[in-house]
């Protein structure tokens, strides 16, 4: 599976985020808690919903699944000057992705990241950067259904680029 490589422009969200692991896993008590407020959030563009991952540096280097990181359930806003109380925004800046169409149940996600961070980014041409994941939930993305789609976006940089 080769993924599509596409330059992100820059993206205000808003939207809540928590404190978690791979091993204490607390995704589906984020996404209620987001899905029962999202009609708060003013000036939203779109119908996307973005499930991101920020990541500290090292994160990939030294992998454990009991290592943190932050989790957000967003959406995208023309502007972030009116959040709901106990909600923040976040700019998702400009930069370079490789971008997977995952198709299957949540279920079947780790063996797409196990390919992408194994297989795919070690051969490719680029390298990971040290930029937020995540994955835009459009129209298609239907939870745990086997038809579901939803895209992942890889942050990457050239190998042979200097930084």
């Amino acid at each position: 599976m080769e993924p599509e490589i596409r330059i992100l422009t820059k993206k205000k969200l808003v939207g809540i985020h928590r404190t978690m692991s791979l091993t204490n896993n607390t995704t589906r008590d984020l996404w209620k808690e987001f899905m029962s407020r999202r009609r708060e959030v003013q000036d939203v563009i779109g119908a996307e919903l973005f499930s991101m991952q920020i990541y500290n540096a090292g994160y990939f280097e030294k992998f454990n699944p009991d290592s943190d990181f932050e989790k957000w359930a967003a959406v995208e806003v023309a502007n972030e000057f009116s959040i709901p109380d106990g909600m923040e925004s976040f700019v998702l800046g400009d930069g370079l992705y490789a971008v997977f169409l995952h198709t299957g149940s949540a279920s079947s996600g780790p063996e797409l990241f196990r390919y992408i961070f194994g297989i795919w980014l070690p051969g490719s041409e680029y390298t990971l950067d040290h930029r937020p994941h995540f994955e835009i939930l459009g129209e298609k993305y239907k939870n745990d259904d086997p038809e579901s789609e939803e895209e992942i976006w890889i942050p990457i940089k050239d190998k042979k680029a200097k930084r």
